[in-house]
């Protein structure tokens, strides 16, 4: 009796999360390595790949087939197919597959492998999405092109559009490419110049960047901070009141997406983000305002367990997805990052108040002084901070702002 083959569906490589080998028949298996927790203590599911199992001289075998980002399953079938035939013919598959000449890949291709082999440097899965969406979305004329024949042309024609009026998006499409590009140079499918180096090529054909307002990150004029909390407040999502917590807290994104019931204190009104979750390794109180404390009513409703999520996600356990505040900002065709209102607010603190220089960057959890000055100065300004918060919430305020609408189906967008 033959053995059954092709017992896989496209929706069923996607969806299966168990660990393990998953058979589709005929020696072909989806592997699914087990998931891992990356440095800001966040879920990283297991990776996915093809393996071909056979039995050579009597010795179990297995030839891997590539990444599932990289072989859809249709793909890994043809491969598959291709083994079972070298067997028939008394061929050793990996013998075959070393001795064959390496397949050109396509920019796509290189791209998605090149993301999961280096998944492990990356910061959090916030990054891996970035690089995702980049490289999926802004690069898509260059996906289907076999990676030797991008040329500098093919690179202008997807950082032109957004160049200007997304220069940091940009920037960061540009560099990834590159990288991907030298990877496929260094596995031997390109030769010569990087078409996406910017020194001394690219440098030379498109116009200097729009400079930030402030450091790295896209930032909104503080003058345009309050009709922006505004538009926010009317969007019933939990990405909308996260952002707007985020904002009005000064906090780095991470900190929101990981924040837990257990840190908060309502009736002392204050948010204890321990060191491990914090930049500077240290741990940080944070004042919360009566909108903040608002915003956490609201949020009270999803459940206020000691270990649940604050701002939860659509799984249950987790929290709200790394890029849905950044996705909130791209729906409201706003062109900055969540990082940047930290900007924001620093440039209200030193051009609109007269609160000192010190309190605006403890508000900030940024480390301030040499090590005896911070020796000397072990009090965090809780209370002064409290003022400083509640003067920026005030600030961000509205007159005539309509109250808030009820959550409606599309929550957690």
């Amino acid at each position: 009796m033959a053995r059954q083959i092709n017992k896989l569906t496209a929706r069923s490589v996607t969806t299966i999360t168990k660990p393990g080998r998953h058979s589709d028949g005929g020696g072909l298996y989806l592997v699914v390595d087990r998931p891992t927790v990356d440095t800001d203590g966040n879920d990283r599911p297991g990776s996915k790949r093809w393996v071909f199992l056979y039995r050579r001289d009597g010795t179990l075998k297995e030839m891997g087939l590539g990444g599932l980002t990289a072989v859809p399953l249709a793909k890994a079938r043809e491969l598959a197919a291709e083994a079972r035939a070298n067997l028939q013919a008394k061929v050793d598959p990996i013998a075959a597959k070393k001795a064959a000449p390496a397949a050109v890949p396509t920019f796509g291709e290189m791209a998605d492998d090149f993301i999961e082999t280096m998944k492990p440097q990356f910061r959090n899965a916030k990054h891996i999405a970035q690089w995702t969406m980049t490289l999926t979305e802004y690069a898509a004329p260059l996906r289907k092109k076999p990676v030797n024949e991008i040329t500098t042309s093919d690179v202008l024609e997807v950082l032109k559009p957004i160049w200007l009026t997304k220069s940091e998006t940009a920037s960061r499409l540009r560099g990834r490419i590159e990288r991907v590009l030298d990877a496929a140079k260094a596995k031997g499918f390109r030769s010569g110049e990087n078409p996406a180096l910017w020194r001394g090529h690219l440098a030379n054909l498109l116009p200097r960047r729009k400079k930030l307002m402030r450091g790295h990150h896209a930032a909104l004029p503080y003058a345009a901070v309050p009709a922006f909390i505004a538009d926010l407040r009317a969007r019933p999502a939990i990405a909308a009141r996260a952002l707007e917590f985020t904002i009005l807290t000064a906090a780095r994104s991470g900190e929101t997406y990981g924040m837990k019931w257990k840190e908060v204190d309502r009736k002392a009104a204050v948010w204890t983000v321990s060191g491990e979750r914090m930049k500077a390794g240290r741990e940080h109180r944070a004042p919360l305002t009566p909108r903040a404390l608002a915003i956490l009513e609201e949020m009270a409703t999803f459940g206020t367990s000691a270990d649940a999520f604050v701002f939860p996600g659509y799984r249950e356990n987790k929290p709200l997805s790394v890029m849905a505040m950044d996705m909130m900002l791209r729906r409201m065709k706003v062109d900055v990052t969540v990082h940047g209102f930290r900007s924001s607010f620093r440039d209200w603190c030193e051009e609109c108040t007269n609160f000192p220089r010190e309190l605006a960057e403890a508000a900030l959890a940024h480390v301030v002084g040499d090590e005896t000055e911070r020796a000397y100065r072990r009090s965090d300004a809780l209370e002064k901070r409290r003022k400083l918060m509640l003067a920026w919430t005030n600030y961000c305020e509205t007159k005539g702002i309509k109250p808030d609408k009820p959550f409606e189906t599309d929550i957690f967008a």
